[in-house]
Formats: structure tokens, C-alpha cells, sequence
């Protein structure tokens, strides 16, 4: 049976590359940079005040005001000798100007006309200067970055209007069993359902798409054949929930065979989620995932989501990953690798209550997955251990 590492490395050997299009900056959001991104402007565009107050002519006043100046306006002629300007911040500054004081420290007589400054103005002061933060044609986000807000900001002030972005995955949820009822229903023997609607949480989290509602079928083979077709034929990836172990009523793996799946592995060395399967047809990727609510968010933050960013063409599709101490000992039975709740407090990682692979209760409070080798046989106080986030 394959280690966590090995199933991972398959599965990301496996992931197809998604196609790429121009968006507006606000639909940009959750995409992943297709090629580099450079400015088209120099920000600051011109030199423009960081302040309230007034631009002036020289180091020592007084001056005399010749104007006001409000953002989005200039004053037309430059600052001579002994002269300065009503200005507001991010206001354009004239040819002239020496340095910005701010209102709160000037002198103010003659009407308002005579401006002095309670100490003297030092070159430069309270100036933003062009291109200070960035010139036109500079390398502001590199192809595979992840579009977030200030990533939109941060173009957009650069005189970007578009960027050219990989689309964002289509996928398709199936769960499968006999099982379940909805909810206000009441049959005995049967269970509420869960995965499908915590799939699509994650999903939609993680900015990618998906069909709703979600695929549903029974344990019946032929039933699960007809809707794994009509997802696959909607979607750029699947993930089923269920049937995937080695009972009498788990059928995912035979209805794979039967459509000519390329299976690439069938269980991994792990708790939770052991069962796990990971199939390609026609180079669509198939995640049928264990039916116990826990291990389905287990193998979404281990497996899944980096796959599904991989085609997006992430720079990191494990980006957030990072290895800090423990805060008390751990025992481990050493047969195969475990991922545990963990939050993460001053620096340490507490692990929280063990649950079975159908709860959920701890996972709704971790920060993290605490991911301890199959090799390990416990871990002392202060020993770093790989964290996944959750958040």
C-alpha cells in the first residue's frame, strides 16, 4: 500500500492544466496568474503629498499662500520664492516644491495668506515620490500567484484593467449509498447527508466551481455507472463520497473497472482515509473518497485541494504548509501516517481530542491537520511536525 508522499506525487504527476482567458480584475478573484503580470503606470503617477497641509517653496518661512490644490486637481504654475499652496493628501505638488508641512504644524496670519512652519521643513518632507513604489513596465505578480483582493489592489494602481488568468475547475460532487435521508425526513436505519454538502463548501471556499446540486446515487453499480457519466461529462474533475472500501454494497471501484478507468492507486497508508481511490478517464481525475464525513475533509486538504490548484496552475498548490513544535508528547502506533486536529497556539501545536473518521466536531475547531508520518512512532515535546492549514 502506497505512503502518503507516494499518493501524493501521483496524484499531482495527474493533474491536468486548466485553459486560460482574459478577466477583469474583480472577476480575477481566487484565479491563478496565467503569465507575469507588469505595470503600466508608475505609482505614484507623480509626486503627490502624504498629508494635509501645505506645499512649500524653501526650508524656512514664512510664505505666502498663492492656492489650494485637492486631489485629482494641479495647480497650473510652479512655486517661486517664499510662496506655497493649500494642498490635501494625494494631492499632485507643483514644480517648486520643497517639502509638505502638515497643517497641524504651521503658523497661520494675515488672513490665512501668510503660512510659517513651527520648526524647519526638512527636503523631501511628507512627499510621495513617483514611482516610489513601483515603475512602469516592473514585475508586480508572477505567473501562478493567487488573485486576493490585494492582489486586484495592487494592479489596478499599476493601470492594469485585465489580466490573463487560468480558469477555474469545474467539479463535480457524487455521493453514493443507500443510506441517507434528507433532512425532515425520518426512516429508521437510515443517517442525515453530509459530504456532498461539505464538499461543496469546500469547493466554493476554495474558489472553484461546481454543479448543484450534487450528483446522488444509490449502491446499485448501474445507477452509480449513469451518474459518474453525467458528472464527468459536466465537469473537470470528480469527487465521489462512499462505496469505496471492500464491502459487499462498495461498488466504486468495479464501476471504475467496468468504464475503463485508469487507476493510479486504491488505499494509502493513512488514518483516516485509508479506502482512498484515485482514477483518471479520458484524463478527467476521478476522488472517490472514504463515506466517513471526517476522512472525506482529510483527503480534501491533503489530496484534493492541491490537485485542483495544480490545475489551476498554482505557484505552490501547498502553499500554507509549515512544520512547527509541538507543545506535548504524542504516541503513535507507527503503521501508517495520521493526521490530527491541531490548533495552533503562541507558536505551539495543541492536538485536540481523538475522534472517529464519521466525527467532525474537533475539525470545525482546528486551525490545522497535524500530519504524522507513517514511520513515526510518537513524537516528544517541542518535536516539529508538519501542519496543513484549515483556514
Amino acid at each position: 500500500m502506497l505512503t502518503v508522499e507516494e499518493a501524493q506525487r501521483i496524484c499531482m504527476a495527474n493533474a491536468p492544466a486548466m485553459p486560460a482567458e482574459f478577466r477583469r480584475l474583480e472577476h480575477a478573484i481566487g484565479t491563478c496568474l496565467a503569465q507575469d503580470a507588469f505595470a503600466a503606470d508608475d505609482y505614484p503617477r507623480m509626486d503627490v503629498s502624504a498629508v494635509d497641509g501645505y506645499a512649500v517653496a524653501g526650508p524656512i518661512g514664512p510664505w505666502s499662500r498663492i492656492g489650494s490644490i485637492a486631489a485629482g486637481q494641479v495647480l497650473g504654475q510652479s512655486l517661486g520664492a517664499g510662496e506655497c499652496v493649500r494642498i490635501f493628501t494625494g494631492a499632485a505638488l507643483p514644480e517648486g516644491t520643497h517639502g509638505v508641512v502638515m497643517q497641524e504644524r504651521v503658523g497661520l496670519g494675515d488672513a490665512a495668506q501668510s503660512v510659517r512652519a513651527l520648526t524647519e521643513v526638512i527636503p523631501g518632507a511628507n512627499i510621495r515620490r513617483r514611482g516610489e513604489s513601483f515603475r512602469s513596465g516592473e514585475l508586480l505578480l508572477a505567473k501562478g500567484e493567487r488573485m486576493n483582493a490585494a492582489a486586484v489592489g495592487l494592479l489596478a494602481c499599476g493601470g492594469l484593467d485585465e489580466v490573463m488568468v487560468v480558469t477555474e475547475p469545474i467539479v463535480s460532487i457524487v455521493r453514493t449509498g443507500s443510506e441517507f435521508i434528507e433532512p425532515g425526513e425520518d426512516h429508521a436505519g437510515m443517517i442525515h447527508s453530509s459530504n456532498e454538502r461539505m464538499l461543496v463548501a469546500a469547493v466554493r471556499a476554495a474558489w472553484f466551481h461546481t454543479e448543484e446540486p450534487p450528483f446522488t446515487s444509490s449502491d446499485d453499480p448501474a445507477e452509480i455507472r449513469a451518474v459518474l457519466e453525467a458528472a464527468l461529462a459536466d465537469s473537470d474533475a470528480v469527487i465521489t463520497t462512499g462505496g469505496v472500501s471492500v464491502g459487499e454494497h462498495d461498488s466504486i471501484r468495479q464501476v471504475l473497472d467496468s468504464m475503463g478507468a485508469n487507476i493510479h492507486f486504491h488505499g494509502v497508508r493513512q488514518k483516516p482515509g485509508k479506502p482512498m481511490l484515485f482514477a483518471t478517464i479520458g484524463g478527467k481525475p476521478v476522488f472517490a473518497l472514504p463515506g466517513n464525513p471526517r476522512a472525506v475533509l482529510v483527503c480534501w486538504h491533503a489530496y484534493v485541494l492541491p490537485f485542483l490548484r495544480s490545475m489551476q496552475g498554482a505557484l505552490d498548490p501547498f502553499a500554507g504548509r509549515e512544520q512547527l513544535p509541538l507543545a506535548q508528547p504524542i504516541e503513535l502506533k507507527g503503521d501508517r501516517a495520521e493526521f490530527r486536529a491541531a490548533r495552533i497556539r503562541n507558536g505551539l501545536v495543541e492536538l485536540l481530542p481523538e475522534e472517529g473518521s464519521h466525527m467532525l466536531t474537533t475539525l470545525v475547531h482546528a486551525d490545522a491537520l497535524a500530519y504524522f508520518p507513517g514511520s513515526a512512532q510518537g513524537m516528544v515535546q517541542g518535536e516539529r511536525v508538519q501542519l496543513i492549514p484549515l483556514r
